[in-house]
């Protein structure tokens, strides 16, 4: 691990330097090691790390550095995903800045009283920290200006994305320089993070403190079942045995998917089925409730589960082999994403025997068909879901954008709900999804029907999972 010297050798300010010694920052991070150079150099950076790889630091010595506290106007703005965090950043660059001279930093987040912070953009601020809903609030109506920023920053940029603030980082961006340096932070890196960079950055640093792609994350497991109720059985014994946050269930047949869902629910478990009998509004809230963690158990056809991505699956169980290898392929892939551990169980007769022959033939390996497991298994609770989905009965036509959801639920009004107790929002024409912790939902749905919207009340209430 790199040693506090190499602080030093980076060039900091010997001001910065002293107060990162007070502070205890004995020695860099990986992340800090391999992100501080490029940052310091005011080139665009991608940096993938979890929270706690000391990221905050990485980019907030960078824009210190870079930072001129004799011009007294907007120069970095960091976009959060919720008001705690941002809190955390902002009080975090107040400690490494505190050695430096008339840093101002102020807090721009939603659930907050709008007034006072349009008095603290009227004194001024070195560095802006926000969410995204609130600063595009303030930059349209004409407090924030941001013409002269020479820094963005976006932090867990992905979690950002899961609550539905793609359309507001865009807006936000069409209000700042061309030329400026962009910083990117995210503990995962989907597709929508890689669109995001090719919009925003030029010729980006890609950072990964630790490899997320593993040609062998995924552990197929065959079993061996009888008959319809074995195979009934065996998922249930799979389910208990292993207890994955979210699994997916593949079904060659409609019928079956609505078997095994009943099956499930009647067994205590959180399931929920996904055929071509349903309409695109049921379909769209299954895989809406599904993606955000309100249901554990989602039991579909191929046909059904086109669009599904979600980034953290724990299982496949494949009720029925795949009529084709490469379907069978698509399912399981599903599984194991992001350099996580993914598990793939396939169900298989005795009748089914060409069907693995050809499987076994075209994946190049040994298929030797393992015990289920236990029965004691079954005397485990199933694992419910974390969250619940609420509705809202307007969306982006009634002007509800994300942020607006999000200070409704963490304004001091009421309940207390801190940011990291929300999921993910999506908002359509005319309506919103957002996820709550199960055991708040309630009264997070009260707290949206009892109080304001865009000035405006709407109808909001628990989804049934």
């Amino acid at each position: 691990m790199p040693t506090v010297d190499q602080f030093s050798s980076l060039g900091l300010a010997p001001e910065i330097l002293t107060n990162l010694k007070t502070l205890g920052y004995k020695a860099m991070t990986p992340i800090q090691a391999q992100s501080l150079p490029a940052i310091l150099a005011f080139k665009d950076v991608i940096a993938q790390g979890k929270t706690g790889s000391g990221k905050t630091a990485a980019f907030g010595l960078g824009l210190l550095h870079n930072l001129n506290a004799k011009q007294f106007h907007v120069q970095s703005l960091i976009l959060c995903p919720t008001r705690e965090l941002a809190d955390q950043v902002a009080t975090e660059i107040r400690r490494l800045a505190r050695a430096t001279n008339n840093v101002k930093v102020l807090v721009l987040c939603g659930g907050m009283p709008f007034g006072p912070q349009i008095g603290s953009l009227e004194h001024g601020a070195h560095i802006i920290v926000g969410t995204p809903g609130r600063v595009e609030e303030h930059l349209r109506k004409g407090y924030l200006q941001l013409g002269k920023l020479d820094s963005f920053v976006l932090d867990e940029a992905d979690r950002m994305l899961d609550m539905g603030f793609q359309e507001s980082i865009d807006e936000i961006s069409g209000y700042l320089p061309a030329k400026r340096q962009t910083l990117l932070f995210s503990a995962t890196f989907p597709a929508e993070i890689q669109a995001i960079s090719e919009r925003l950055m030029h010729k980006p640093v890609m950072v990964q403190v630790e490899s997320k792609h593993d040609d062998n994350t995924i552990e197929q497991h065959f079993y061996t079942v009888q008959d319809s109720e074995e195979r009934l059985l065996a998922v249930r014994l799979l389910l208990s045995q292993f207890q994955p946050e979210s699994a997916v269930v593949f079904c060659n047949t409609k019928a079956i998917t609505q078997e095994v869902t009943d099956e499930l629910l009647d067994c205590g478990f959180s399931a929920m089925c996904l055929n071509g009998d349903l309409e695109q509004r049921e379909r769209d809230q299954a895989l809406i409730q599904f993606a955000n963690k309100s249901v554990s158990v989602l039991v579909a056809t191929d046909v059904a589960a086109r669009g599904l991505d979600i980034e953290e699956l724990g299982m496949v169980i494949n009720f029925h082999i795949a009529h084709d290898e490469e379907i069978h392929i698509h399912r399981i892939g599903r599984t194991g994403r992001a350099g996580s551990r993914g598990m793939a169980c396939s169900l298989i007769s005795s009748k089914e025997s060409f069907k693995v022959d050809r499987l076994a033939k075209y994946l190049d390996i040994d298929i030797d068909p393992e015990d289920l497991p236990s029965t004691q298994a079954l005397n485990n609770t199933p694992s419910q879901a974390p969250m619940a989905t609420i509705r809202i009965d307007g969306g982006k036509k009634q002007k509800i954008r994300p942020g607006d959801i999000l200070g409704a639920l963490t304004s001091k009004d009421g309940l207390t709900i801190k940011g990291n107790q929300i999921g993910k929002i999506n908002v359509a024409d005319n309506w919103a999804y957002v996820a709550v912790e199960r055991d708040i939902v309630k009264q997070a749905a009260n707290k949206i029907s009892n109080g304001k919207l865009k000035g405006r009340s709407f109808r909001a209430w628990k989804v049934k999972a």
